[in-house]
């Protein structure tokens, strides 16, 4: 197994073009090896529905990335705290779904260390009833990766805020996320170490000792990965707009009434909007649902679209910020 680095990147778009890459480009007769380490992140799985997943509010103020990726399960918080793990190899017709063939030398490896790691139910690594570390799998056209965190020292209470969300807003028929009781590796460690120390024997570990053979990424390589980061995990359609089609409904009293919001989502974008309440206006409120037709589910989208609208006389005295606090 070839190892492959990452040159200390920390983007999460990057890595996950990267590990991509690899797996889709560098030669099928190799199996191999990545680790990355990403800035504060949200990692949406496949199938899932963004929104329903993050805490979108807490998640802006504090800058964190929210990424999709290509395998499926559930949405995972990463940080510098949290190391990953990635091994791409040949698709047998036996590895995918076989997680404990590829948890076990990362068992193993934790065990060397004195952290009494089990696999536990189908993809996680805990330590008694403690959650730290998730896997998941992507194959195709022979190919394959088997992914997993590492929580290492990540900030907790960032994975309790960031995917904090009220399940009674969105409906829809999504991968829903399963919370379990986290812990950082470090409590369980014999002897305090960082998260580089950490990584390095890891690596040592899944090596028996032996220096790693690696793989050298060309510059035509790198561009490659740079290309597909933009392409595919940089862009909102990707990242927002795959989610499936979902219902948000928000009852909220502002100063002018009671407002009753329902949203249908489609690809990413407001497919019918309705507007109930007790608010007295002048115009149909229907003209202003038609606004909201088409348009991409996000509030700097929305702001843009209906910039210029006066909306006092569909809602009454309703500012445009009051209004999109209605939406999302």
């Amino acid at each position: 197994m070839l190892f492959v680095s990452n040159r200390d990147m920390h983007d999460p778009s990057l890595n996950l073009a990267l590990e991509e890459y690899i797996l889709r480009h560098l030669p099928a007769d190799n199996d191999y090896l990545l680790f990355y380490i990403n800035e504060p992140s949200i990692i949406i799985g496949k199938n899932q529905n963004t929104l329903e997943e993050i805490n979108e509010e807490y998640v802006k103020e504090q800058g964190i990335h929210v990424v999709r990726r290509l395998s499926g399960g559930g949405a995972v918080y990463h940080d510098h705290g949290n190391l990953n793990y990635s091994f791409i190899t040949k698709d047998d017709g036996e590895s995918f779904r076989n997680y404990r063939k590829f948890t076990a030398p990362v068992i193993e490896a934790l065990r060397s260390m004195g952290v009494e790691a089990e696999l536990s139910g189908r993809n996680d690594i805990q330590v008694g009833e403690r959650k730290i570390s998730g896997n998941a799998q992507f194959a195709t056209r022979g190919r394959m990766y088997t992914h997993g965190t590492l929580l290492f020292q990540s900030d907790i209470s960032h994975v309790a805020s960031a995917l904090k969300v009220n399940p009674e807003k969105f409906k829809s028929k999504s991968t829903k996320s399963v919370r379990s009781r986290v812990a950082n590796i470090s409590e369980f460690l014999q002897e305090p170490m960082s998260v580089e120390q950490f990584r390095s024997r890891l690596l040592s570990a899944l090596y028996e000792g032996r220096t790693p053979e690696t793989y050298e990424l060309s510059a035509a390589d790198w561009e490659g990965v740079r290309k597909l980061a933009d392409e595919r995990y940089r862009s909102w359609d990707w990242n927002y707009g795959r989610s499936p089609a979902f219902n948000m409904r928000q009852v909220k009293r502002l100063s002018a009434g009671t407002y009753d919001v329902r949203v249908n989502v489609a690809s990413g974008r407001i497919e019918q909007a309705s507007i109930y309440g007790d608010f007295f206006g002048i115009a149909e409120v229907a003209e202003l649902e038609e606004l909201l037709s088409g348009i991409r589910y996000e509030p700097e989208a929305v702001r843009e679209a209906l910039a210029g609208v006066d909306l006092v006389p569909y809602l009454g005295p309703v500012e445009l910020d009051e209004f999109l606090q209605l939406l999302f």
